[in-house]
């Protein structure tokens, strides 16, 4: 993984979930697959697949997932159906797409659809802008840094993934810590924010940009897959809030 856990903070004191039964399961299972989901997305959008991911890629069971609704159904359709018809080129096909769009080697009317939230949501357009400054501040606050060797900005797409993957795990463990309950609901406070503030906010722009580059169904499946379950975990995340509060 690109993005590096320092030190986790420690569970604050407060009213544990004690003797919650299936609820607590429940929650607890929620929250690893929102992780392993979105881990998922990370390397989607962090460079080309392998061979070994696109053949993972086509035995995934999104099963789990049907409910979110007709656009991850869809945008699920799109992948599945694509890479059922995969052969020795389409890790190549996958990779030129991706580099297109992603790696910003190709532009539409001089926009480029690189996963930087500073290019969407900067009125110049550039990186390192106030979106890039308070992904950094956000990630230095939650005890994480990108990995030594890494030379993106901290605003890219697949890092704020990361992030939300690990925020959710962090969640998890406070759960089952006696003393852990203030500490799931802070760390579920902040991926709300997050996700509201530094995906969902410029996500749509990228993806308008992008789908006017992109060539594969593939590419285009999962930027539609995104979004819907950007969506539901919005929604997600404060169900389990209102849970937690019940």
């Amino acid at each position: 993984m690109a993005v590096a856990e320092k030190v986790a903070p420690k569970a604050s004191e407060g009213d544990a979930i004690e003797e919650r039964g299936t609820d607590l399961t429940e929650m607890l299972a929620a929250l690893e697959g929102r992780a392993e989901f979105y881990e998922t997305l990370s390397y989607l959008y962090f460079k080309p697949l392998t061979q070994e991911q696109v053949d993972n890629m086509a035995r995934a069971d999104f099963s789990a997932f049907a409910g979110i609704g007709d656009g991850f159904a869809s945008g699920i359709r799109d992948v599945t159906v694509y890479l059922r018809k995969r052969n020795t080129g389409t890790r190549q096909e996958l990779a030129v797409d991706f580099t297109s769009a992603f790696a910003g080697t190709k532009t539409y009317e001089g926009r480029s659809a690189v996963p930087y939230e500073s290019v969407f949501t900067s009125e110049e357009g550039l990186l390192f802008q106030k979106g890039y400054q308070e992904v950094f501040s956000t990630f230095k606050k939650s005890s994480l840094k990108l990995r030594d060797g890494i030379d993106y900005p901290d605003d890219h797409l697949s890092f704020m993934c990361e992030y939300m993957a690990i925020m959710s795990r962090r969640a998890a463990t406070a759960l089952e810590t006696p003393g852990g309950c203030e500490r799931a609901r802070a760390d579920m406070d902040a991926s709300l924010a997050f996700l509201t503030d530094h995906i969902l906010s410029w996500f749509d722009d990228f993806s308008a940009v992008a789908n006017l580059i992109l060539k594969t169904r593939f590419y285009q499946g999962v930027l539609r897959m995104s979004k819907a379950f950007f969506e539901f975990d919005q929604e997600l995340l404060a169900d389990l809030q209102a849970e937690m509060n019940d």
